[in-house]
């Protein structure tokens, strides 16, 4: 097939003048690409020796998107595993079309690697063992089989470890809980069943642990509280049988806990024994079987929906990319990542903002009224409590509430009685369902709201 490329090469160290002139580069990486057709790995067959990092990334400059159907095709070939196998720091083959290893099992010679990156590919057979030197490994997103092996927790460098997406299958290892290491474990939608590892050890410096939507039963291992730095557990789309994890509360960076879709039951502990999750932002305990009252003490202790955040674009993840033109330090950058139900469709949030902030209890046995302290969470975008035993209405008025009116109540069916007068709230009033038939006394005092059943239309606010 004929191939038309065209590839602008950032070099540094030295700048090589073709194949033969990369004997002593350090550095190869494409910053543009523009291609018909597929490249084939045969295009790349020759030997480069002293490279530091290779980058053959399909989308790596995104506002050239649209140009990349194929990038590298067919399998990667044994002479790639065995190039600079001294100074090689960095290889990144992900979002391509790549089948698999010439050489199986896979050995790779690379002692210095520490980014390997195989994401979004279409691999096949075992998981691959990366080198012990590898302080990021990303392989999610293939079609991967077999088991989680042991021999990869003999990884001592190993911070980031990414699965997901892929078929493995059988028991975690036990040992993975002695993996001191490891910032972030993502094992999330494989076929992984039994229970969850359970001797998390004192020195965890676990930040992120993703194990959703497997088939993993038993209890929430209680040593997980020795990872103090933990910012998100996502556990939800199991098997779980268990009370609250209420110990998790202690744990005050904890931004992100997701337990949808398990066995959980029982009432949530009106008065929490533990700091009460501080740092919460996104909770999510739809589908189990909790019962009693909404947790009104916990979610007044849940500091951090309480503050509108600034409109600015960051995201929740791990930064372990210091400075690009040292590449001594340049190891990779990892997105935390979570599913979850936005007005009633499932979504897949590859990036978590900062400012998203929500509140997911549906679908549970929570009765009598809704607390009103949740009208104190100005900075919700989110919150869902259909498909419970709720009833009676929700009197919000007289505070000081700013914002908008969320949406998502409109889709509260039992409430029979809202009021938020005399606040500062502004933006139009949801309607439909029952909200149809609230009055317009239990908005006054708000100027900023419009839309029925105020006179005041919304364009007349530029909304």
């Amino acid at each position: 097939m004929y191939v038309q490329v065209e590839l602008v090469y950032r070099l540094y160290d030295r700048l090589a003048t073709g194949p033969g002139g990369l004997k002593s580069t350090r550095i190869l990486a494409p910053v543009a690409v523009r291609i018909s057709g597929a490249l084939q790995m045969s295009y790349w067959d020759y030997v480069v020796t002293g490279l530091l990092l290779m980058w053959l990334v399909c989308d790596m400059v995104h506002s050239m998107r649209s140009y990349f159907t194929k990038i590298l095709q067919a399998q990667i070939p044994s002479w790639m595993c065995s190039i600079s196998t001294n100074s090689m720091d960095f290889l990144n083959l992900s979002h391509n079309l790549l089948t698999g290893f010439e050489q199986n099992p896979v050995i790779f010679q690379w002692a210095q690697i520490r980014t390997l990156d195989l994401r979004s590919n279409q691999l096949q057979g075992s998981l691959p063992l990366p080198p012990p030197s590898t302080i990021s490994y990303l392989i999610s997103h293939n079609q991967l089989t077999g088991e989680l092996s042991p021999l990869i927790f003999n990884l001592y460098s190993l911070e980031i470890l990414d699965v997901s997406f892929n078929n493995l299958t059988r028991q975690l290892p036990h040992c993975l809980s002695n993996f001191s290491s490891l910032s972030v474990l993502d094992l999330k939608r494989n076929n992984f069943h039994g229970i969850i590892p359970a001797a998390w050890r004192d020195d965890c410096k676990l930040r992120m642990i993703s194990i959703s939507y497997n088939q993993l039963q038993v209890q929430v291992p209680k040593s997980l509280a020795n990872c103090s730095s933990l910012q998100l557990v996502d556990f939800g789309n199991n098997q779980i049988t268990d009370t609250f994890p209420s110990w998790l509360g202690n744990l005050s960076e904890l931004r992100i806990l997701i337990l949808r879709s398990n066995h959980f039951y029982g009432v949530i502990d009106q008065k929490p024994k533990t700091k009460g999750f501080p740092s919460l932002r996104i909770i999510d305990l739809s589908g189990n079987g909790f019962v009693g009252k909404l947790p009104s003490e916990y979610i007044d202790m849940w500091e951090a929906m309480k503050t509108i955040q600034a409109n600015h674009m960051t995201y929740m993840g791990e930064n372990i990319r210091p400075n690009f033109i040292d590449v001594d330090t340049y190891y990779g950058e990892y997105d935390y990542s979570m599913t979850m139900f936005n007005k009633g469709v499932k979504l897949e949030y590859d990036k978590i903002q900062d400012i998203f902030l929500a509140i997911d209890f549906s679908n549970n046995r929570f009765e009598r009224k809704i607390p009103e302290i949740i009208g104190n969470l100005k900075g919700l975008n989110l919150l869902n409590l259909s498909n419970n035993l709720l009833k009676e209405g929700l009197d919000l008025s007289k505070n000081k509430l700013s914002g908008k009116i969320l949406p998502e109540l409109a889709q509260l069916t039992f409430l029979g009685f809202f009021n938020v007068s005399y606040n500062k709230l502004e933006g139009p009033i949801p309607q439909g369902k029952q909200f149809d038939t609230f009055q317009s006394n239990q908005y006054e005092g708000n100027l900023g709201l419009c839309g029925a059943p105020l006179t005041k239309k919304c364009e007349d606010f530029g909304d």
